[in-house]
């Protein structure tokens, strides 16, 4: 069979990829601790779901525009006034079948073969394989301090002629890191010096703890007209625990967001009525659902980190948003992808490689579950890896014993 020269580059999405694995486990009835999700266990709010029953009622589900019904729209211009202190006009406003979907057009409408793009590693597993659907080139820049945090001298020093985009994720996934403003303000004026794209994919913008408040974008940009470069994208997978509902948006100029239009209508035409509603009942509705997930997530983190720091040979960063930890296990195991095979395998633990977001010997752990999940999870982790750890731990039941060294 043959394939397309994109088929055979791209690779699966290695989250999504863990996810099936854990389902299939569990159906199976094997007893795994899945500490490698990006998903919120909390409920949708309220509001979301009687706005989606609503609509269900009418038995008006129907096509919708391209760019996102009305109603959307106005509920993310709501957003942005609020969060951003930025009014945008319905023509520079966008909604799509998740931030995924938005960032995807967004790369379609802006990049021609061999173009550039940057972004920070560690990075999302999914930056460098959506650049190259179109051809582009992935750039990816790892801080020359060892650290999460990246500096505008790491940026600058991969910037050539083929430049076109960078992506910020702040904060990060994988590493749960929050930019400095300093940095954001001079990425921000690099971009517009350079007249370059700043793609800032805020999905976890409102995840922030320690009393932080989000870095606005906005705030440090000159160019407000519609020549500005800035694209802004969120949506309410992550604050609102709605990952199912698949809805995302974008913020930019007119004439890109139209392009993205154009793009996403022959693409999938509209997002789905039915969860666009959900989502205006979301932003619009009450929003303790958010500050409730929050604070659930600081007090996770905080009995992870922990955990973790009980291990002799693990180096971890304290996160300052998100729902993820990017752990150091290369004092163990350099290989991430052999070290996350081998916790499956011997306690039943899932965890993310760090390969896949661009760090080997580091493992993604994510503390958005149970507590019970982070700390029966990180005692079987330490067992398998701590030599001086008993010979034997149980699992409900089920007696394991270490045949390995």
């Amino acid at each position: 069979m043959t394939l397309s020269l994109i088929a055979r580059t791209i690779g699966e999405s290695v989250t999504l990829k863990l996810n099936e694995t854990a389902a299939i486990l569990r159906a199976k009835g094997d007893p795994v601790i899945h500490l490698g999700g990006g998903e919120p266990k909390g409920k949708p709010p309220m509001d979301a779901i009687l706005s989606a029953a609503a609509l269900l009622n009418s038995g008006e589900v129907r096509y919708t525009p391209a760019d996102g019904i009305p109603a959307l729209k106005q509920a993310i211009i709501r957003y942005t006034e609020e969060f951003y202190g930025r009014s945008p006009a319905p023509e520079n406003v966008l909604a799509s079948g998740g931030a995924k979907q938005a960032i995807m057009v967004c790369l379609q409408a802006i990049l021609n073969p061999q173009d550039e793009v940057i972004f920070p590693a560690p990075y999302w597993v999914s930056y460098p394989e959506m650049v190259k659907l179109v051809g582009a080139v992935p750039v990816p820049v790892t801080p020359e301090d060892g650290s999460f945090i990246p500096r505008i001298q790491d940026i600058e020093q991969v910037l050539s002629s083929y430049t076109r985009a960078v992506i910020i994720n702040s904060p990060n996934n994988p590493s749960g890191a929050v930019y400095p403003e300093s940095f954001i303000a001079d990425v921000v004026e690099l971009c517009e010096r350079r007249g370059l794209y700043l793609i800032m994919d805020d999905i976890y913008h409102r995840l922030i703890f320690d009393g932080r408040t989000p870095v606005n974008c906005y705030e440090y940009a000159k160019d407000h007209t519609e020549s500005s470069r800035l694209v802004v994208i969120n949506g309410i997978s992550k604050q609102y625990a709605m990952t199912g509902f698949r809805i995302g948006w974008a913020v930019a100029n007119s004439t890109l967001i139209e392009a993205m239009t154009n793009i996403q209508g022959h693409q999938t035409s509209g997002p789905s009525a039915l969860l666009q509603h959900a989502a205006v009942g979301a932003i619009n509705g009450i929003q303790s659902s958010v500050n409730s997930l929050r604070m659930t997530l600081e007090n996770n983190r905080n009995v992870l980190m922990d955990r973790l720091r009980s291990f002799n040979g693990v180096r971890v960063q304290e996160p300052g948003g998100t729902f993820y930890s990017f752990a150091d296990f290369s004092a163990y195991e350099k290989d991430s992808v052999k070290l996350a095979n081998f916790l499956l395998e011997k306690v039943q633990v899932v965890t993310v490689p760090g390969r896949d977001f661009g760090m080997d010997g580091h493992l993604r752990i994510s503390y958005c579950g149970s507590i019970k999940d982070i700390t029966e999870g990180i005692e079987r982790m330490k067992w398998a890896l701590d030599p001086d750890a008993p010979n034997e731990l149980y699992i409900g039941d089920r007696k394991l014993v270490r045949d390995w060294t």
